[in-house]
């Protein structure tokens, strides 16, 4: 109808886009999975094993979780349980070796701390293994969570499988390289401190060690001990915990550090 008024669309103004410095958005491009052999070289290179068999390597990162089968030999437990043995034996001959003085108790002590499922978990985190460990199908943080129960398990299962592959020399140098500073260096004392503070006594002439409990407080099921560790002549060190035994280690802790005795660092 000649009597409405036209309506007029107008393009919008790029012009004065480009004059306010707009720029053109682009998505983001997704990163790229490695392929499941360029994932396996690195864990190899971490390893530092090149795996003749690449099936022994990805059977010790299978959890049996990740399985289709019921055949529970197909995850990592059997080479988790060869593996177990086989560090026994290569950190035995290591502390053999190292510790031409050491009597029986003293490397049976230093085995039990190195082959434990914490120090294996260790050396698994230090070399990034745990990002190859196959799971089936959990939520994240349970995931999460089994992955770290794990990881003893899996980094004896390396062991297990590298030893297949390669024998004794590749699992020698495997264990070597990722225990040998461990071994030289404990994370825990391989003595309990009130054994150490008895002995120590007992060189100075001095009685056995008498501990006695200062002051128990806190509720019942969670109480806190504070105990005393008394010589004669020498003023009595305490300790405090949530069990009369963590207390007196404590005590003992407390009084061989004050008087300089070596190796009464840790409780």
């Amino acid at each position: 109808m000649s009597g409405e008024p036209a309506i007029v669309k107008t393009p919008p103004n790029t012009d004065d886009a480009a004059g306010a410095g707009a720029v053109e958005v682009k998505p983001a491009k997704k990163a790229r999975r490695p392929s499941a052999k360029a994932a396996a070289k690195i864990i190899e290179q971490r390893i530092g094993h090149t795996f003749a068999d690449p099936a022994l390597l990805a059977t010790a990162f299978t959890h049996v979780s990740a399985l289709k089968s019921a055949r529970r030999g197909d995850s990592y437990q059997r080479l988790e349980f060869l593996g177990d043995h086989v560090l026994g034996l290569i950190v035995s001959d290591m502390l053999y070796r190292a510790f031409p003085k050491a009597d029986e108790g003293e490397l049976s002590k230093r085995l039990a701390d190195l082959v434990r499922r914490e120090a294996c978990a260790d050396v698994a985190k230090s070399l990034g293994l745990d990002e190859a460990i196959k799971l089936g199908s959990v939520g994240a943080g349970a995931g999460a969570r089994l992955r770290n129960s794990v990881l003893g398990d899996i980094c004896e299962a390396v062991i297990g499988a590298v030893f297949l592959d390669g024998g004794y020399a590749a699992a020698s140098q495997f264990v070597e390289r990722n225990w040998t500073e461990r071994m030289r260096k404990p994370v825990r004392p391989l003595r309990d401190p009130k054994t150490i503070l008895q002995e120590w006594a007992q060189g100075k002439g001095l009685p056995t060690p008498v501990y006695r409990e200062v002051e128990r407080t806190g509720p019942h099921h969670d109480p806190q001990f504070r105990v005393a560790v008394e010589l004669p002549g020498l003023t009595p060190a305490e300790g405090v915990g949530g069990s009369k035994r963590a207390a007196e280690k404590l005590a003992a802790t407390a009084l061989l550090k004050r008087e300089g005795v070596t190796g009464g660092n840790d409780a």
